[in-house]
Parts: C-alpha cells; sequence; structure tokens
C-alpha cells in the first residue's frame, strides 16, 4: 500500500513562492519604464504638434491623418516593459528569482562589490582537518570522543567532526548532561570525563599558554575535565571559481572596489583573501573586514553606498540589514526567509556564475530596452516626417506603424533568450 502524506498547502510550494515573488516584481517599476511612461506622455502632443504643422504648412488636410496615423509611442510603453518581463523569466530559468525588477537596472551601476565568506565565497561546509593533541592525549581517541559529543549539535563544525569521524570508523560513546548556550560551545560528560568544546577566547590564560599558536583558519579547543586536551583544526575551502570570479568582476562589470565583511576571525578571513588573490587585483580597491557584527556591516554598507552604488552579496540571516542597505542586495541560497525577504534577488543555487549571469542580465536588458525604445521612436519620428512631407499616405503610415510596433516588441523579446551568459567558466576550472 502507498501512503502518500501532504506536508505543505499548495500555496507554500516552492513553485507558487517563485510565481508570488514574479509576480511581486511587476510592482517595482525600474527607472528606465518610468522614464519610458513620462516620455510616452510627451511623444502624444509631439505628435499632433507635428501633424498640425504639417496640415498648416501644406493645406492638406490628410497630412494631419497621415502623421497622426505614424505616431506611434508603443516603443516605449510596451517594448520596455516586455524586455523586463522577458529579463525576469531568463533570470529565472537560470534559478535567479527576481523579488525587485529594480535591481536589473540598478546592477549595472555599481562599483563597489561587498562580500560574506562563510557560504558565499566559500561552500560553507567547513572540513576538520587535523586534531593536534597534546602530549599524552591519543588523537584518535579524542576525535572519537568529541564526535560523541559533537553529534547532538546542529553547528556546522559539529558537522565536520561527525564526517571525520565516520570517516575514519570511530565507534562513538553515549553522552550525557549536555549543553550548549548560545556563543559558548557544547558541553556534555563522556563516562566519567566532562568534555567540552569551545572557541579560545573562553580559555583563561594558563589555559590559552598550554596551546600552539593561532593558525589560519577555524578551529575548536577540546577541554577534558577543564583541561586543554586538543585544537582542532578546520578548513571552509573557497569555492573553485571564487578567484576566477573575483579577477573577473573589473574587466567584466567595471566594479572598482571589493570588500570581503565577515563576523569571522581576522586570520581566517585574511587567509582565504590570500587563497583566493584578491589583494593581487589589478586596478581594484581592496578590504577585508573581519569580526564584524550584523550592524557593523550595516554600518559599512551604508557608509560605502554613500560614496557610490554598492552590491552587497550575503547567504546569513546576519547579512539582512546589509542587504537591504545596499544599492542592490543578492541573496545567495535558500538558507534563510529573512535574507530572502531583505534581498532584490535570490541566487536560489548558491552559485557564483548565477551572480556573473545575473549582471550579464542587467546589463543586457538595459541594452536591449534602449535599443528598442530609442529605434522605435527614432524610425517613428521619421516616419511622421515622411507623412508631414507628403511622402506618405495613411494607409502606408498605418502599415509602416505596425511594423515599428512589431520591430521594436520583437527586439525587446531578444531578453528572454540567452545562451550561457557567464563568460569566465573557461578560467573557473584553473582555479
Amino acid at each position: 500500500m502507498l501512503v502518500i502524506q501532504a506536508e505543505k498547502l499548495p500555496q507554500d510550494s516552492r513553485y507558487a513562492k517563485i510565481m508570488r515573488v514574479m509576480e511581486d516584481s511587476q510592482q517595482h517599476r525600474p527607472h528606465m519604464r518610468r522614464l519610458g511612461d513620462s516620455l510616452g506622455a510627451w511623444y502624444t502632443p509631439l505628435g499632433l504638434a507635428i501633424a498640425a504643422l504639417a496640415w498648416w504648412w501644406s493645406g492638406q488636410p490628410l497630412r494631419f491623418l497621415s502623421v497622426l496615423v505614424i505616431a506611434t509611442p508603443c516603443p516605449l510603453l510596451i517594448a520596455i516593459p516586455v524586455a523586463i518581463i522577458g529579463s525576469i523569466s531568463l533570470a529565472a530559468r537560470r534559478g535567479i528569482i527576481i523579488r525587485d525588477a529594480a535591481v536589473l537596472e540598478r546592477a549595472g551601476l555599481c562599483r563597489t562589490m561587498i562580500l560574506d565568506k562563510t557560504g558565499t565565497l566559500t561552500y560553507g561546509r567547513p572540513e576538520l582537518t587535523r586534531v593536534q593533541a597534546i602530549e599524552g592525549w591519543d588523537p584518535d581517541a579524542l576525535l572519537a570522543w568529541a564526535a560523541s559529543l559533537e553529534r547532538y549539535s546542529r553547528h556546522p563544525l559539529s558537522q565536520a567532526v561527525q564526517r571525520a569521524a565516520l570517516k575514519a570508523g570511530m565507534p562513538l560513546e553515549e553522552a550525557t548532561q549536555i549543553s550548549e548556550p548560545p556563543g559558548r560551545g557544547i558541553r556534555g560528560k563522556l563516562g566519567p570525563h566532562e568534555v567540552a568544546l569551545v572557541g579560545r577566547g573562553q580559555l583563561s590564560q594558563r589555559q590559552s599558554e598550554l596551546l600552539p599558536g593561532l593558525e589560519g583558519g577555524l578551529e575548536a579547543i577540546m577541554l577534558v575535565d577543564g583541561e586543554p586536551a586538543a585544537c582542532l583544526q578546520f578548513r571552509d575551502q573557497p569555492r573553485h571559481d571564487t578567484a576566477a570570479f573575483l579577477s573577473h568582476l573589473r574587466a567584466g562589470h567595471g566594479f572598482d572596489r571589493l570588500m570581503i565583511v565577515s563576523g569571522d576571525r581576522v586570520r581566517e578571513v585574511q587567509y582565504l583573501a590570500e587563497q583566493v588573490g584578491m589583494h593581487s587585483l589589478g586596478g581594484v580597491t581592496t578590504e577585508v573586514h573581519a569580526g564584524q557584527s550584523p550592524e557593523q556591516k550595516l554600518a559599512i554598507v551604508r557608509l560605502e553606498t554613500v560614496r557610490q552604488p554598492t552590491l552587497y552579496l550575503g547567504d546569513g540571516i546576519n547579512d539582512a540589514p546589509a542587504l537591504t542597505a545596499a544599492t542592490v542586495g543578492l541573496a545567495m541560497g535558500q538558507h534563510s526567509e529573512v535574507t530572502s525577504e531583505a534581498s532584490g534577488a535570490v541566487i536560489l543555487d548558491s552559485s557564483l556564475r548565477r551572480v556573473d549571469e545575473f549582471l550579464h542580465i542587467g546589463r543586457r536588458l538595459r541594452r536591449i530596452a534602449l535599443e528598442s525604445a530609442v529605434g522605435g521612436i527614432a524610425l517613428s519620428l521619421l516616419g511622421m516626417l515622411l507623412a508631414a512631407g507628403g511622402h506618405l499616405s495613411p494607409v502606408q503610415g498605418a502599415i509602416g506603424q505596425e511594423l515599428i510596433d512589431l520591430a521594436a516588441v520583437l527586439n525587446a523579446l531578444r531578453t528572454s533568450f540567452a545562451g550561457d551568459l557567464s563568460d569566465y567558466a573557461e578560467q573557473s576550472g584553473q582555479t
């Protein structure tokens, strides 16, 4: 017997949420669309003026009619919205949900990119690289104890410890009296021993002196009966294409200022910056800010946005305030509904290539929309002048008007179709 259980209502499905977001995006009118509406309002009086002058100059009412027939504001009023909707549709097919259509236009204006570290430039999945045991302790036994305790935690480092123990085939013990106060590590009892995994900052000076010096990357200190037993070292590897993505931003999109703003330790953030070659990027000013709280991230973004338009890329709930303050806020992945709500667009599959495609889609939208609007209006004005000079009859003007509208809309529809827009793919495999 097949039993099917429905856990969510249809309106709570991912598809329904995507459709609601796309509908909401239509309510945010980009500047180019508002500009098109404004120019369209002036276009009708202009057409009437040209028609009236043609009648007055020639004394032929037929010219008045010919001018009015070919005068069409459709390239402004229709082609621009069609181009915007096409770009939103293309982005959705690429796994990019546009919540605010205006970000597509603003993205091309941004010259400062501010990036979170964990889960954005890195995979957000740290791996245990070493158990550096203090003399007298067995690293394998300590790993088994650590995994026995950490299986009660959902912290990313806890999961890394469990994966390492599972890979090594370590037997786990039952832990009791588990406690995990926020920001204070995890503690529990394993047999007669009290075991804790904490940060270095929670140690006394005497305990710290027993440990090896700080290194780049993440770490957790293991205490057994209150005494340091080992330093567990982790690495959160950068994405395979992070270096290529960063080096592409200047030449490909005109960014002249890059910043990493992270809540992680200084050594860890600096280590990542060195790994991806951030400080060796030509023609780009770079900064690294570590140990930043959500409030400090927000203050940095606000300050940078005053100087020039900013694009903020983050994935965690701590990034939500900064996402709202940036000129363009991009959320990586679906880790938090708060983050998604705070952003102008959501990159569903946490890919830097999708970020690159988002930037290309925005630039392509601006180019094609202007081609359709300016080209269509130029042809319409040319047609009005020909009609005013008596070179077009009303019937010819009507046919010309339809052809101009059709050409403008068909050109605008090009925003819906594109191949692989990311143009740093060949480099990504070399990093």
